[in-house]
């Protein structure tokens, strides 16, 4: 009787746990308060999928805005048409591959070079040789083109000029006179996504300062405003991302100035310092010892360090006197960093503002981006941090994402349209995205 007892009480309980079991409650995929019927997209490489140093096929597939497009589809949305390049040419523009790893750990990438989409080279006197892709004639949801900052939204020769852009047009260069903003708004959308302006400080970074330049504060505040008075003329929503903080990404955070040292350090114990060409102000640059708020690109030559290099007092080490500094474009200096950051800064003021004037929703790309940066990121059980190759999030350009990389921020911006809107368009799951493909 005793056993029977213990044996009731025992099934009672499961029973109780199984009643107390929580429930998931999943939304009902609705639109909230938003047509999206014909949802666009507006924005540079990120926007158009560009990844692994060069804009192709496989990478157009899992641009953001094609997977916030298909979510949007049960939530009303239509067809999501990107300028994709055809089977044939799926290799597009070219790009980067990892095709194995040195002895002592460093990645080999090998460029891609079959089956491009490259139709010629066009010489614009003045400005330099323009590379002419495939047209495309199709429709078009994602206008995202490459190269594109906010200061060339409204620029007419701009479709002449940029080869990612001329083929979306239908005249060929040099006969282009419609402006990127002109093209977007050729046709009614009902929901727009915008996340231009990240080039008007990316090329100037990822520059090392010396081949390009930051757009000026005002010129970008009066853009934003014509870019989202006009994308809202008619009463449309949208989402708007902040631009990203160029330090949170590997291509500045690879290749260090202590790991450059210790490598030489280990032939030459001797060798204390390594010597940069930094900017002192204005336009004003000096040899000095370089620290570890100095920045070195991804794609610099460390074969350079140590090679003799004429100077009136004799041949010197590259890079290890103060007569021989690593040159300008190699280097994002300290106080170049800090001009960058402060104009990013302002730019992202001018996109919260006048995102909040018209009641539109805000992905914080900069303050994302940061955080995965410091702490890394888990979601759907997938770990990603923005170490390069290993992180995950960033392809081997050390700037675009992976495939993985844009369906996390394809959600962040699904969340901030969701948060806005009322709406509950469905997220994806991380884990069937992928990161770097490795050999």
């Amino acid at each position: 009787m005793k056993t029977l007892k213990l044996h009731i009480y025992i099934i009672a309980g499961l029973f109780l746990l199984g009643a107390c079991k929580p429930e998931i409650h999943t939304p009902k995929p609705s639109a909230g308060s938003v047509d999206f019927s014909r949802y666009i997209a507006l924005g540079n490489s990120l926007t158009a999928g560009y990844a692994d140093g060069g804009l192709y096929l496989a990478g157009q597939q899992v641009s953001y805005p094609s997977i916030i497009g298909k979510q949007m589809q049960s939530v009303g949305g239509g067809t999501f048409s990107q300028p994709l390049f055809n089977t044939a040419q799926a290799n597009g523009s070219g790009y980067l591959s990892l095709t194995g790893f040195n002895a002592d750990g460093t990645p080999i990438t090998t460029p891609v070079t079959t089956n491009l989409a490259i139709r010629g080279v066009l010489p614009v006197p003045g400005f330099g040789n323009v590379t002419l892709y495939t047209k495309y004639t199709g429709d078009i949801n994602n206008y995202g083109v490459p190269g594109i900052k906010l200061m060339h939204i409204t620029y007419a020769p701009y479709g002449n000029l940029n080869g990612y852009f001329e083929r979306l047009l239908p005249g060929n260069a040099p006969t282009n006179s419609t402006t990127y903003l002109d093209f977007v708004m050729s046709k009614p959308f009902t929901f727009f996504s915008n996340w231009l302006g990240n080039n008007d400080a990316l090329g100037y970074a990822t520059s090392g300062g010396a081949g390009d330049v930051l757009t000026d504060k005002s010129t970008f505040a009066a853009l934003y405003n014509v870019l989202i008075n006009t994308l809202t003329a008619k009463g449309q929503k949208g989402v708007v991302a902040t631009v990203p903080d160029v330090t949170s990404i590997p291509y500045f955070n690879t290749i260090t100035v202590a790991a450059i040292l210790a490598g030489v350090q280990k032939a030459n114990p001797g060798v204390k310092a390594l010597y940069i060409n930094a900017l002192v102000s204005g336009s004003t640059y000096a040899p000095r010892a370089a620290t570890t708020n100095d920045l070195v690109i991804l794609t610099f030559p460390t074969s350079k360090i140590g090679q003799p290099v004429a100077t009136p007092v004799g041949n010197l080490p590259y890079g290890l006197t103060p007569y021989t500094p690593i040159d300008n474009q190699y280097v994002l200096d300290e106080k170049e960093v800090a001009l960058t950051e402060d104009y990013v800064t302002s730019y992202n003021t001018t996109i919260k503002s006048v995102a909040a004037s018209k009641g539109l929703a805000v992905f914080d790309a900069y303050t994302f981006l940061q955080n995965i940066k410091q702490n890394g990121l888990v979601v759907n059980g997938v770990s990603v941090n923005s170490n390069y190759i290993s992180g995950g999030l960033f392809s081997l350009d050390g700037v675009h994402l992976t495939p993985r990389g844009y369906a996390i921020v394809a959600n962040e911006f699904i969340k901030a349209i969701n948060d806005k809107y009322n709406s509950s368009i469905p997220q994806v799951n991380i884990s069937d995205y992928n990161g770097v493909k490795f050999p």
